[in-house]
Parts: structure tokens; C-alpha cells; sequence
């Protein structure tokens, strides 16, 4: 007894030291807020929803393209012919901007349409969002985060929303027992089920990697924690998720990392697959098991900040760019942006580097498909073997097997010339309508600069002949008020500031 009296009073008193080391913190913060003029992120956040609140009535209003931005959600309406994009983020080299606009792209006439609800959920990234055909057309939305401008402050949701389609009406769901507050999780439809999974949360101070799983019944909208059997993915966020036609979900690939000791983060790129099945004689939903499986066909490199997006039957899905992270010397990353296309058969579990016909009359067609057909297999069965990238004091990075590269420069994907591929980047939205496959924004990086995309393209799936440009950019157009020397430019504090941001800035690139 008397031992157990002493660890609980121990117990006390850690939790005691915890709490004041906790208000320690939050008063520095406090006063470094106040120090550069920000308002606490929470008071921020409770205006915007009261400015929310305060909109009566539905304003659309019919604009060229929505702003550049990153880590929005992009998917195809259930019903109509459009395109559906809520949300993101932009940063400029100085201050971030997070939106909660609402967009509609009619396919016919090509036209967007932005539309203003009352009562909308206040602006993130890094969230999630699926459609449902029930009661005229669902989007649910779940989570995300909301960053300061100054990004001294980072606020993770862990709300459930829903906006009727036909009625132009947001909702907000009060339902107990769900996800904790996270961003770069994933989610997905299932037989009237949001299967949510992962994610990370993250406070500047500390970090958090999820792999638990979640199921919310759109009809009775409960949330129940699933306990699947088997061996679970390890914690991660960024992941591949696609629910496979006959109710199995796949998850594939992500990114988490884990500090080593004070300020040392090893960090992981997953190239591992795990299918979530149903219990088939379940008849309550939240029985499922884990099964770790390995996907086919050609191999390509590592990468985080792969959109992907899945075929209405689940039969197909696609994927397009990414990024992965290497060593320039010690003390520097440098990015490896994308620009190559991929298809996973979701029947097969088999992937295939997809290449380009162009368009071509129907002599040159024939003559040029068994060239085609032998390229291909030949980048198929080519693999390089595992690549350790060792610690440079703040990553250390493990990769798996890794397609062999086309080309030596950083920016790869590009081998056919003259056949136009959209430009390398992560985090762009794609969508399939109809047979046609629609690339929107993303992000790619020029030095110390960061390219934020409004571009928007289609591709007949196919057909698979080219890209077809539908909105052209101009990067050289877009705001940058960042500079390669400012870090020279500024006292050691700035340094240290100027450093916990940029450093920000690529986690929450990977992490997305």
C-alpha cells in the first residue's frame, strides 16, 4: 500500500511539473505574440467563424480560376458534370493564406463558379473531403489545419462538416467519440461510411503520428474507433488511401518521423502497402483486419505529397508528381519534384509507369505500339536496390526500391520531350469525370522559392494520347516576397525564427 501511495504521489507531482512547464510555454508565446502584433490562433479562428455566421444568404459569383494554392481538396461532384475545390493554402515568402472558399468547375461550358454558404467552416489545409450521392449530393468534410500569417501559430481541427449540395447549406456535426484534432489523414467513401485514417498533429513543440482508423455513418452520424486484427501500418501521415471495389481499402506509402535525441528527427518514406478488410459475416461494420500485401508492376522512387484518385467503379486509380527529399551537403535538402504519371489497377494491386502516345494517324500508331510496348517493359523490370540517406542532423531518411532514373537532373519525368507533361510538383488536386482525368495547382520549388500553381489540365484516360491545357500559368506573375539572402540580412534570433519556419514550411509540405 504504501508503495503504491508513493508512485501515485509521484505521479501527482510529474503531472504538477508537466502542467507548469505547460503554462511556462504558453506564456512565452503569449508574449512573443504580442511582441509581433498576432492574436492568439484560437481567438482568430472563433472571428472567422462568427464573420461566418453573420452571412444570411448564398452569394455565386462566376470568376476565371481560383487563386494559386496547395493542399486543397479537388474531387468530381456526384452527380453533375463538375468538379468540386474547397480550401488550401498560399504561402508568398513572407505570410501565409488559408482559404475556405468553395468552387465549382462545370465541365461543359468550362466555367468556375465560387460559391459563399452562411455558416461555412473557417479556412485550412491538409484536410479532407469525400462526395456522396445521398439526400441530392453530400460533401463531409473532416479536419485539416489553419496556420497564423505569420506562421508562429499552428491550430489542427478535428471538426465534421457537411454541405448539402441542393440546398446550398453548410453543416456542422456534433457527433461524440471521433478522430482527435490532426491533419494529413486521410479518408475515404464506403458503403455510407467515412473511413478516416492517420494523420499527424503537430504544435511547434511537439509532434504526433496517428494509425488508428475511424468509421462515421453518414445516416446515424455516429463515429465508432475501429479495432482492426492483424499488424497495423506504422504511425504516418500523407499516405495513398483508395477504397477498392468490393469494400477493401488500400493504403500505401506516407511519411512520420521521430526525434532521436534534441533537436535530431529521423525521418521515414513508407513504400509499404496494407489492405483494411471487412469482416464479411460483420453485419455492425466495425470489424476489420490488417493485411499487409505488396503492390505490383513497374516500381518507381520513393516520394511524399502524391495526390492520388480512384476511378467512380474503384477498378483504377491515379497518381501524379511528388517529392523526395536529399542531401546536398551536411547541412541542406534539396527536393526531387516529379512530374511522372502512374496507374494502379485496384483489381490487380499491379502499377504502371503510364507513357504518353501523342497524337499520331493510325499508320504510325500501329507501327510505334510494339517500340511502345518493349519500353516499357524494359523500365518495369528495372529496380535499383535500397538507399539508406544518412543523418544530416535533422533527417535521415530510408528509402525503398526506386524505379532507375531517366535523367540525372533534379527535376525528373521528363523524357519525352516533345510530348507536354504538366510541370513537376506535389499536392495537386486531381479528379476523374467521365473518363477524363483533371490535374489543378500544386506546388514546386525554385531554390528558396516556393511555385504555387493555379494551371488546370485534362487527359482523356483512355486514350492517353497528351495533356490538353484547359488553363495555362505564368509563374513569373505570382507574388514572391521572400529573397535568397534574408537569413543574411537578420540577428541570430531572426535567424532562429526565420530557420523553425522554413523548417515548418517543408513538414508541412511532406506531411500534407
Amino acid at each position: 500500500m504504501g508503495k503504491k501511495t508513493k508512485d501515485k504521489k509521484k505521479g501527482k507531482g510529474a503531472e504538477k511539473t508537466a502542467a507548469k512547464t505547460e503554462k511556462k510555454m504558453s506564456t512565452k508565446i503569449k508574449k512573443e505574440l504580442q511582441k509581433i502584433g498576432e492574436e492568439d490562433i484560437e481567438n482568430i479562428i472563433s472571428q472567422i467563424e462568427k464573420e461566418e455566421k453573420k452571412r444570411l444568404e448564398v452569394v455565386e459569383s462566376v470568376i476565371e480560376a481560383p487563386t494559386r494554392r496547395l493542399n486543397f481538396t479537388f474531387i468530381a461532384h456526384p452527380d453533375k458534370e463538375q468538379l468540386i475545390l474547397f480550401g488550401g493554402e498560399f504561402y508568398n515568402g513572407q505570410k501565409t493564406l488559408l482559404y475556405n472558399d468553395l468552387f465549382f468547375y462545370n465541365v461543359a461550358t468550362s466555367t468556375w463558379t465560387v460559391v459563399k454558404a452562411p455558416a461555412g467552416p473557417p479556412p485550412r489545409c491538409s484536410h479532407q473531403m469525400v462526395a456522396s450521392s445521398a439526400n441530392k449530393g453530400q460533401l463531409w468534410l473532416f479536419g485539416g489545419e489553419f496556420a497564423s500569417p505569420t506562421q508562429a501559430q499552428f491550430y489542427h481541427y478535428r471538426d465534421l462538416w457537411v454541405y448539402h449540395i441542393a440546398a446550398k447549406k453548410w453543416e456542422k456535426v456534433q457527433a461524440p467519440n471521433g478522430p482527435t484534432a490532426r491533419s494529413g489523414h486521410r479518408m475515404v467513401y464506403v458503403k455510407k461510411n467515412l473511413i478516416v485514417f492517420g494523420g499527424f498533429h503537430d504544435n511547434l513543440r511537439d509532434y504526433k503520428y496517428f494509425n488508428d482508423v475511424y468509421s462515421f455513418n453518414t445516416e446515424s452520424y455516429q463515429w465508432t474507433k475501429l479495432e482492426p486484427t492483424g499488424t497495423a501500418p506504422a504511425p504516418r501521415s500523407a499516405c495513398c488511401m483508395v477504397a477498392l471495389s468490393d469494400g477493401r481499402v488500400l493504403i500505401y506509402g506516407g511519411y512520420s518521423k521521430e526525434k532521436i535525441k534534441k533537436d535530431v528527427d529521423k525521418g521515414h518514406v513508407y513504400t509499404d502497402a496494407f489492405l483494411l478488410v471487412p469482416d464479411k459475416n460483420d453485419t455492425t461494420g466495425t470489424k476489420w483486419k490488417w493485411v499487409q500485401t505488396k503492390l505490383g508492376g513497374s516500381h518507381f522512387s520513393p516520394r511524399c505529397s502524391m495526390p492520388i484518385t480512384s476511378t467512380p467503379n474503384n477498378t483504377a486509380a491515379y497518381c501524379y508528381g511528388g517529392v523526395f527529399d536529399v542531401e546536398d551537403d551536411e547541412e541542406n535538402l534539396s527536393g526531387v519534384f516529379y512530374n511522372d504519371f502512374h496507374s494502379l489497377d485496384l483489381e490487380k494491386l499491379v502499377w504502371k509507369n503510364i507513357t504518353l502516345s501523342g497524337k499520331k494517324n493510325k499508320e504510325s500508331r500501329d507501327s510505334s505500339k510494339k517500340e511502345n510496348e518493349d519500353v516499357e517493359m524494359e523500365k518495369i523490370e528495372k529496380t535499383v536496390e535500397t538507399t539508406t540517406i544518412s543523418d544530416d542532423g535533422i533527417f535521415k531518411v530510408t528509402v525503398g526500391p526506386a524505379m532507375t532514373s531517366t535523367s540525372d537532373k533534379k527535376v525528373v519525368g521528363e523524357s519525352q520531350a516533345k510530348i507536354f507533361q504538366p510541370s513537376p510538383r506535389i499536392n495537386c488536386g486531381l479528379a476523374i469525370k467521365h473518363g477524363v482525368l483533371y490535374l489543378y495547382g500544386g506546388m514546386c520549388e525554385d531554390g528558396d522559392k516556393q511555385i504555387t500553381f493555379n494551371d488546370f489540365y485534362s487527359i482523356d484516360l483512355k486514350k492517353l494520347e497528351e495533356w490538353k491545357t484547359i488553363v495555362a500559368d505564368d509563374t513569373s506573375k505570382q507574388e514572391w516576397l521572400g529573397s535568397d539572402n534574408e537569413s543574411d540580412n537578420a540577428d541570430d534570433d531572426d535567424d532562429d525564427d526565420s530557420e523553425e519556419s522554413e523548417e515548418s514550411d517543408a513538414e508541412m509540405e511532406v506531411d500534407s
